[in-house]
């Protein structure tokens, strides 16, 4: 008996950063053989403008609403018609409505800011929440056209700390390794390190950063061109330089236990989802990582 595979789920506000987070889930879903859901939280409408009780425009919302998400389903569906697409809006704020999809989602994609957040905002308060806190995969659609259409073909995955093979793969190896044999295009695993000491030996630190680099690899996946770069420099500093050609960059964040909706994001990770020339995939390492974090 065949069952149905995890959709894909995207946020759609009708901001232009939210159509353009539509049209890049809806290639992620056909890429995958995963269905596609359009979800629109109606409380969304209250963030960008508050209106009286007596206003006869409010009950204009519903109907806004449902004009918004079926359009940017059908958007879907005229971009990528093998997929199945399935739209729905939802009676909670943005981040409640998405991240209580992220329960049963394969990921979560969501533009860089919705409607009514500051123009000059690298990034909005949704989009980085939801990052933050969601159980599955995040991707924040961001970057210009050549990135955000694919046409690098190269996923980036910046190894972190939290790597000791213990676990094989680690989670957001694994999903760049998924998406680079989707594309069919080539993994770049990058490590960038730091001496410990001025006077330290460059040596240990480097080979260090490639242990761990391969401790995050496992074996890799068949059909997967890998290259490994072990860089010396602020990790910020060579992801984002690195990133510049690529289609993707994927980073990890752990959950502790005692908060099981908290993922914690870095100084790197926050610069990363506020200035990264490309889409950013926010990964959450499986409990293994998570408990070896807290113990």
């Amino acid at each position: 008996m065949s069952t149905v595979p995890a959709p894909v789920v995207v946020g759609a506000d009708g901001s232009d950063s939210s159509l353009l987070a539509v049209d890049w889930a809806a290639d992620a879903a056909a890429r995958r053989g995963a269905p596609l859901r359009v979800v629109y939280g109606s409380l969304w409408e209250h963030y960008d403008r508050i209106k009286p009780s007596f206003s006869a425009e409010r009950d204009e919302e519903p109907e806004l609403a449902a004009r918004l998400v079926a359009s940017a389903a059908e958007r879907a569906r005229l971009r990528q018609p093998v997929i199945g697409v399935d739209h729905e809006v939802l009676p909670d704020d943005a981040v409640t409505a998405l991240l209580k999809e992220a329960a049963s989602a394969r990921a979560v994609v969501v533009g860089r800011r919705g409607r009514g957040e500051l123009t000059d905002m690298l990034l909005g308060s949704t989009s980085l929440t939801v990052a933050a806190r969601a159980s599955c995969p995040v991707v924040v659609v961001r970057g210009g056209p050549t990135s955000v259409g694919g046409a690098f073909g190269r996923v980036l995955l910046a190894v972190g700390d939290q790597e000791d093979g213990t676990a094989g793969v680690s989670a957001p190896a694994a999903f760049a390794l998924d998406e680079a044999a989707a594309r069919g295009g080539e993994l770049v695993a990058l490590r960038a390190w730091r001496r410990h000491a001025p006077d330290a030996s460059a040596s240990g630190d480097a080979q260090a950063a490639v242990r761990l680099t391969d401790a995050a690899l496992g074996q890799g996946r068949a059909g997967v061109v890998v290259r490994r770069e072990v860089v010396e420099g602020p990790p910020r500093r060579a992801l984002l330089a690195a990133a510049a050609d690529a289609d993707l960059l994927v980073v990890g964040a752990h959950r502790h236990r005692r908060h099981a909706l908290d993922l914690q994001l870095g100084a790197t990770s926050h610069a990363l989802l506020h200035h990264a020339p490309c889409p950013v995939a926010v990964v959450p390492y499986g409990d293994g990582a998570a408990e070896r974090e807290t113990g």
